[in-house]
C-alpha cells in the first residue's frame, strides 16, 4: 500500500499572533511553528495504515524552506519519504496550493506508482479554508470524504466513518481515494530518540511547484480583539459576606 499525507506548517496553537504593520502577513519574529493538529492525526493514520497493510508512506508539504522541520518530524515517527514544494511567499491561496499539490502528486505517481490513499487534515489550523484536500481530490478525479473519525482499508475499498450531529455516517470508497482526517481519530505517537536521529539523516526531496494564483486574493489581515478577564475582590473576611450575598442574588442563585 502506498499512502501520501499532506501537511502544512502553521503557528503553534495558543500562541499570540501578531500582524505586520502593512497587514499583509503574520509577524513570525517570536512565533513557534508546528504541524496542524488535524494533520498530526493524518500523519499517525498514514503510519498506522502502513503498519497494518505494508507498503510505504510519503509526507508532502508546500511551504517555506523552514517547513523542512515538519517533514522531518513526520519522518521521526515513521513516515518513509518526504517531499517539499518550496515557496518564498508567506502563503498561497487554496486554489493555487491545490493546483501545485495535484501537479506534484501526478509527477510522483508517474514515476513511482499511484498512491492508494491520500490523507489531508480536515482543515489547516491557520486559515481554516477546508478547501485544499477537496480541490486536490477533484483535480485527481478521486472520491473524497472530509471530517473522518475512522478509517478501515479492506482490499480495494476503504470505509470512512464521520460523526454528525444526528449520529454516524459510514462511507465506502473505492481505492485510490482521498480522506480529510479530523483531530481525535487517533492519538499521535511521540517520536523516539532513534526516530529523531534517523529523521536528521532523512532525504527531503524538493520539487519546484508551478501554479498560477487562483481567484481568491487576500486584502488584509485584521488582529482579533483580545478577550480580557477582570477579577474583582469583594472584600476580606466577614466584611465580604454581604457582597457575596448580593452577587449570588444577582446571579439568581438566591431568591
Amino acid at each position: 500500500m502506498r499512502v501520501l499525507v499532506c501537511v502544512k506548517r502553521v503557528p503553534a496553537p495558543g500562541a499570540k499572533i501578531n500582524i505586520t504593520a502593512d497587514g499583509q502577513a503574520v509577524d513570525t519574529a517570536y512565533l513557534a511553528f508546528t504541524t496542524s493538529p488535524h494533520e498530526e492525526c493524518a500523519v499517525e493514520a498514514a503510519v498506522q495504515l502502513v503498519e497494518q497493510h505494508g507498503g510505504e508512506s510519503t509526507v508532502l508539504t508546500l511551504g517555506p524552506a523552514e517547513a523542512d522541520e515538519q517533514l522531518r518530524y513526520a519522518a521521526s515517527i515513521g513516515v518513509n519519504r518526504a517531499v517539499l514544494l518550496p515557496i518564498t511567499e508567506h502563503d498561497w491561496d487554496p486554489q493555487r496550493t491545490a493546483t501545485a499539490l495535484a501537479a506534484a502528486i501526478g509527477e510522483i505517481e508517474a514515476r513511482d506508482g499511484a498512491f492508494d490513499v491520500i490523507l489531508f487534515g480536515n482543515e489547516s489550523a491557520d486559515s481554516g479554508n477546508f478547501q485544499v484536500g477537496v480541490r486536490v481530490a477533484h483535480a485527481l478525479g478521486r472520491p473524497m470524504v472530509n471530517g473522518a473519525k475512522g478509517i478501515e482499508v479492506d482490499g480495494d475499498a476503504m470505509r470512512v466513518r464521520r460523526d454528525t450531529g444526528a449520529g454516524v455516517e459510514v462511507y465506502e470508497l473505492p481505492l485510490p481515494a482521498v480522506v480529510g482526517v479530523k483531530e481525535g481519530i487517533n492519538l499521535p505517537r511521540y517520536p523516539t530518540l532513534k526516530g529523531r536521529l534517523a529523521s536528521k539523516k532523512a532525504e527531503v526531496v524538493q520539487v519546484v511547484p508551478g501554479a498560477e494564483p487562483g481567484g481568491q486574493r487576500m486584502i488584509t489581515l485584521v488582529q482579533a480583539a483580545e478577550q480580557v478577564s477582570q477579577t474583582v475582590i469583594l472584600g476580606q473576611g466577614p466584611d465580604a459576606a454581604p457582597a457575596v450575598v448580593d452577587l449570588l442574588q444577582e446571579l439568581g442563585v438566591l431568591k
